[in-house]
């Protein structure tokens, strides 16, 4: 196999990796276990490279991997404006990768996580 399986069943496995992913492309910046976060760069990624295509079935592919979940709310000409985790990646995430292929996400280690001692790292948008 050429994953982790993160002591999780598939289902919950599944779930965990949507919402860091999600989580990623709001915040462009996480803090989680080493193992974890290996496995959410590959997902990420898939991610940028499909908001790069931009076209509708990219679109629906990525919406149905990623959360529902509100990125941005502001203000724009009297009109509340509400932006989505889906909108932010194809309009504000994957244009600033446009000439670039691949490698959208680097790794930096901390120190590890008080308790149990697991390697900590922050995973974040380059």
């Amino acid at each position: 196999m050429s994953y982790r399986k993160l002591g999780r069943t598939s289902s919950q496995r599944k779930a965990l990796l949507r919402d860091l992913t999600t989580d990623l492309i709001i915040n462009e910046r996480i803090v989680t276990t080493e193992a974890r976060a290996k496995e959410v760069r590959s997902t990420t990624e898939k991610m940028i490279t499909l908001g790069k295509r931009g076209d509708l079935h990219a679109r629906r592919q990525a919406a149905a991997f990623m959360r529902n979940e509100i990125a941005d709310v502001r203000e724009e000409n009297e009109e509340i404006v509400v932006e989505t985790a889906l909108q932010k990646l194809f309009n504000d995430v994957a244009p600033r990768y446009a000439e670039r292929n691949g490698g959208y996400t680097r790794i930096l280690k901390t120190e590890p996580r008080r308790g149990d001692a697991a390697k900590m790292v922050i995973l974040e948008l380059v």
